[in-house]
């Protein structure tokens, strides 16, 4: 009969990997020992590496420059997108554009590696200096980076439509 596996091995296992890897890290870089000891009395440097472990999983992948001309009408920004299909809840009245006059809006997409809610994706971009993108700047965003809306889904979090029932809903563009 085969013994169970203990989840204190386990565990013990999977932190002396953690260990070993960043004790070789720190020995290519010309480290030693006592470097990585400086981990136990410096609370400064365990902050530090912390925060880098935990920004990781909110690295922004890509800005853009992106031209959003608040003359048009919305059907007219997703026009210049040229998307194959557009939700029929997308409409002016759903989903109002606001601003003025053309103005050249920087985007910066970012990635989690985790699953997250909206509030916390939000409070994570206001932390680095971010807000969440509006419709016509993610419509203008897909109508001059077509292909990127093929490799993953980009969603619009700065506005949102409640539908009759209660339901929250945001723009996102996706080759689906």
């Amino acid at each position: 009969m085969a013994r169970p596996k203990s989840e204190l091995l386990s565990a013990l296992g999977t932190g002396f990997e953690v260990l070993k890897a960043i004790v070789n890290e720190v020995l290519d870089l010309g480290g030693s020992d006592e470097d990585v000891r400086r981990i136990l009395k410096d609370g400064v440097l365990r902050r530090q590496i912390a925060e880098l472990l935990v920004r990781v999983g909110t690295v922004i992948q890509a800005t853009f420059k992106v031209v959003c001309d608040y003359s048009q009408s919305l059907a007219e920004m997703i026009s210049a997108g040229k998307y194959d299909w557009v939700n029929t809840d997308i409409t002016q009245e759903n989903f109002p554009v606001s601003g003025q006059g053309v103005q050249e809006v920087e985007v910066a997409l970012f990635h989690f590696n985790k699953v997250m809610t909206s509030e916390q994706v939000i409070a994570d971009m206001d932390k680095q200096g971010y807000r969440p993108a509006k419709i016509e700047e993610l419509l203008a965003l897909g109508a001059t980076q077509p292909e990127l809306q093929k490799e993953f889904p980009i969603v619009g979090l700065g506005s949102v439509w409640q539908n009759p029932h209660g339901g929250r809903h945001v723009p996102y563009l996706h080759r689906d």
